[in-house]
């Protein structure tokens, strides 16, 4: 009786799963599942953002508290990323519940935008640390990421057969290349993971892959040419060789960063007890903010903030290969780019395994536009997730 009862419960069960997902057949043979979301993407990403929030207000409250430009309020910088924090959710669960396929009608329109933004920004755009980069209270390299990740998926979704040819290929790169020139005169980091957000793009959607051949030098080139443009980046490089020799100087921010990691220890100093936020890292709650974590909660805690990105990164990619469309391919692919690149290159700026850059830690890092952004394309990949296709 008992076995019966475990055998009708188990068939019911079955039942609810299978209702819960509908099934149907593509026309090239293969099974378009269409279900829930990817449930692990969502709750590492909201881990994320709840490490991230404690972070910002651990890492931001003695500065904040202690500085008449913030009127002396310890949650200033808190209030306002929660602000962000909010609409960002608030996108995430709109797109989530959006059709992406749909999207595909307004990816022109936001491509242009972008690149009108990114033009106006150089005329009168807000100027910080002597570069323009905010176009009044948003930051249109951010918003053109997003654009260029959806309007070339559309594109080569649309036109898949011009890149048999070298010049669907050229016009592709063309494509690429407008926003990355335009972020490149005043911010090159982002430009740069701009530039690799589109090529990976099109390396996943390009059958040739000797096309590529030529514009790796090119890139190079390019790369080269933009540090030696500017003095304060040839000054970067010498100062991340040896951050020592210029300790008071370029080097300051690399050298308070060990002194933070190399106080962390194992199980770090604890949560709100730094050393290094009280005035020695500036602006501790931004880009450098994974040193504070470091710091406070140790070893420990900085390799459960790098597993939850590579759990993130590993569902998303498995997102892409089961999406049922090739635009849901390559957008959910050009979004791997954009989070994994910036992690990488956050986390090396920080142990200065490579040049200071002003790239966010997506999710942690404080900064109103990058969070939108971020959760915007979360809400798109947790789209893509819905239509699975096997065979």
């Amino acid at each position: 009786m008992r076995e019966t009862t475990i055998s009708t419960r188990r068939r019911t069960a079955s039942a609810k799963q299978q209702t819960s997902k509908k099934t149907t057949e593509t026309a090239d043979g293969a099974r378009l599942i269409i279900g829930s979301v990817d449930f692990i993407i969502l709750f590492v990403v909201l881990l994320l953002v709840i490490i991230g929030t404690v972070m910002i207000f651990s890492a931001s409250y003695y500065t904040a508290g202690s500085s008449e430009s913030y009127h002396y309020d310890i949650y200033y910088f808190l209030k306002r990323h929660l602000r962000y924090l909010l609409i960002g959710l608030a996108v995430m669960i709109f797109l989530c519940n959006f059709n992406y396929k749909y999207l595909k009608a307004f990816t022109p329109m936001a491509y242009w935008v972008s690149i009108a933004c990114l033009v106006l920004v150089l005329f009168v755009g807000k100027e910080i640390n002597g570069a323009k980069r905010w176009l009044w209270f948003f930051q249109p390299s951010e918003v053109a990421k997003l654009a260029l990740i959806l309007y070339l998926s559309s594109y080569i979704d649309d036109h898949r057969v011009i890149l048999n040819d070298p010049r669907g290929f050229v016009r592709c790169i063309g494509i690429i290349a407008l926003p990355t020139f335009l972020i490149a005169l005043e911010n090159l980091s982002t430009a740069v993971v701009t530039f690799a957000i589109g090529m990976g793009i099109l390396f996943i959607g390009t059958p040739n892959k000797r096309f590529f051949l030529p514009f790796i030098p090119l890139g190079g080139i390019g790369l080269i040419g933009g540090i030696f443009a500017a003095s304060f980046r040839m000054e970067r490089i010498y100062a991340w060789l040896d951050p020592f020799e210029y300790a008071m100087d370029k080097g300051y921010q690399a050298v308070q960063s060990f002194y933070a990691i190399a106080s962390g220890g194992f199980l770090g100093l604890g949560l709100g007890h730094s050393r290094q936020k009280l005035g020695y890292i500036p602006e501790a709650h931004n880009d450098i903010i994974f040193s504070i974590l470091c710091e406070e909660l140790g070893f420990f805690g900085a390799a459960i903030v790098i597993i939850l990105f590579m759990i993130l990164i590993w569902r998303v990619v498995r997102c892409a290969m089961l999406a049922d469309t090739e635009f849901g391919v390559l957008a959910a692919g050009g979004i791997i780019v954009m989070i994994g690149l910036q992690v990488i290159m956050n986390i090396a700026v920080v142990t200065n395994t490579m040049p200071n850059t002003g790239i966010p830690l997506p999710f942690i890092s404080y900064g109103g536009t990058s969070l939108i952004v971020m959760l915007t394309s979360i809400g798109i990949v947790l789209n893509i997730s819905k239509y699975q296709k096997v065979r």
